[in-house]
């Protein structure tokens, strides 16, 4: 079982490392998105450097990568351990994939914030509270247009959801995981919750000031 876990972690954080934003501002303006804004490679940096549509492709692409992570974490449980804890795999998957999308191997370990690819891992692995949780920062991002506060609370919200919309057993390490992955991604967003606090945080679609 040690040497299966240890195949999907890999698998799965390869995937998730891939830096799709990086890749497509590479690709389509021949620059760098961590020269622009924040520094990050997500999809909020991509739009706020003036790419809306690779900000949304960004968007996009990470959650595919997420979600692709954890069916192939799926697929190999079934195939390296076909009566073995398939769901803690699963779980596995699903935390590798968004460790590998904030600590890139490719980009010196420096990523992005993970909510878009933890979207895709739990859309995959938690559907209905993936969905809720998504509700939660679709509404509060249009209430307050603050894509980090959207992305904390939805983020905070998720295990409870988890919980709530779980059938059948709840295996440990499974809850464990959606717990980290909720922290993590909270913990990716410790600058802008300083900005939150003193007032300085930007919000999308807020006019420049001269």
């Amino acid at each position: 079982m040690l040497i299966a876990g240890l195949l999907i972690a890999v698998a799965a954080y390869l995937l998730g490392s891939v830096p799709t934003g990086y890749l497509l501002i590479r690709l389509f303006r021949h620059q760098d998105i961590r020269s622009f804004g924040s520094g990050n490679i997500g999809a909020t940096n991509v739009l706020r450097s003036g790419g809306k549509g690779l900000g949304a492709v960004t968007f996009l692409l990470d959650v595919v990568k997420g979600s692709t992570a954890v069916a192939l974490g799926i697929l190999l449980a079934h195939v390296l351990l076909p009566n073995g804890p398939v769901r803690d795999m699963e779980a596995l998957a699903a935390l590798f994939a968004v460790i590998g999308h904030m600590f890139p191997v490719w980009l010196g370990f420096h990523g992005g914030k993970g909510v878009a690819t933890g979207f895709g891992v739990f859309l995959v692995a938690a559907p209905w509270a993936a969905l809720a949780a998504i509700s939660v920062f679709a509404l509060l991002f249009a209430i307050t247009r603050y894509v980090s506060l959207a992305s904390i609370v939805a983020a905070a919200c998720f295990p409870v959801f988890a919980w709530y919309f779980a059938r059948g057993d709840r295996p440990l390490f499974f809850i464990a995981v959606q717990a980290a992955v909720a922290l993590l991604i909270i913990a990716k967003h410790h600058q802008n919750i300083r900005r939150l606090f003193a007032g300085t945080e930007s919000r999308i679609g807020a006019k420049k000031t001269a």
